[in-house]
């Protein structure tokens, strides 16, 4: 892009979402965009007077993202100046984060003790909520080329996680070992709880912004995969069979796997483009 006004996305933790951020900006009429879901950022290959741009913040924000539009010059932005940075604020996210990973290794350790790897795949979602957070946290004030390349290292390790989950998933289709549906159930109860703890940590701090829409759609996505999991645990009890769990680790891994690979590819693309700049 020959001129690009460019914003930072906050809310944006997937592939679906920058979908549905380039929607919403196609929407108001421009089609020249970039989005990475690594650096989190948002290019429009526009000049910074144009029209369009006030539709533009309208319908991402409508569509439940918060957009900063970032400055041309680097400056220092004070905390009054983007209160979503504030001090609470940051400390809500770094609840967010403990809850997240913390979670996320407990749900993968139970993966194990239940034999489930649903489990395991569910846990995946905790540490890549978990880690997306921290990358959010540190990176505020870090350049586009350190964001992506903290992004690809983050990219990576999540990827890898995800194929060991499902390598080991494919091993559980011939060994047939048996599943504990009641612990596995459980697990995934308080999975649930505590992503609706997670959401409530966050929302006092982000009242009347767009980011509180944002907060509620990731966990109703997050609570959607946590219910997977418990329904699965009930239809393991039922059936006697390890198939409903291996089901949904296949879906939730394979989700997740896509998930990285959007990352990866987006933390490349920023990475070259910041490279070709200099």
């Amino acid at each position: 892009m020959d001129q690009a006004v460019e914003y930072r996305v906050t809310g944006m933790d997937c592939p679906s979402c920058a979908a549905k951020i380039e929607k919403a900006v196609r929407s108001a009429g421009i089609d020249r965009l970039r989005i990475s879901t690594a650096s989190q950022i948002l290019s429009l290959g526009v000049s910074r007077g144009d029209t369009r741009l006030a539709g533009v913040e309208r319908a991402v924000t409508d569509a439940g993202y918060h957009l900063d539009r970032l400055p041309t010059e680097a400056v220092t932005e004070s905390a009054d100046a983007r209160p979503h940075l504030a001090a609470g604020y940051r400390r809500a996210l770094w609840i967010v984060l403990a809850l997240n990973l913390g979670y996320g290794v407990i749900e993968m350790v139970g993966g194990f003790l239940a034999g489930s790897q649903a489990l395991k795949a569910d846990a995946l979602d905790f540490l890549g909520d978990g880690l997306i957070t921290f990358l959010g946290v540190l990176a505020i004030g870090w350049s586009l080329l350190w964001r992506a390349r903290s992004a690809l290292i983050q990219g990576l390790f999540l990827g890898g996680l995800g194929v060991a989950v499902v390598a080991s998933t494919f091993w559980r289709i011939f060994a047939q070992q048996p599943v504990e549906a009641d612990l596995m159930g459980s697990f995934a109860l308080i999975a649930l709880g505590v992503n609706v703890a997670a959401a409530l940590v966050l929302v006092p701090h982000r009242a009347g912004d767009a980011n509180v829409r944002a907060v509620w759609l990731f966990s109703r996505n997050d609570a959607i995969g946590n219910a997977a999991v418990v329904v699965a645990a009930v239809l393991v009890a039922l059936t006697e069979t390890v198939w409903p769990d291996l089901i949904v680790a296949f879906a939730i891994a394979g989700l997740f796997l896509h998930s990285s690979l959007v990352i990866v590819r987006d933390a490349l693309r920023d990475i070259a483009s910041e490279r070709s700049a200099d």
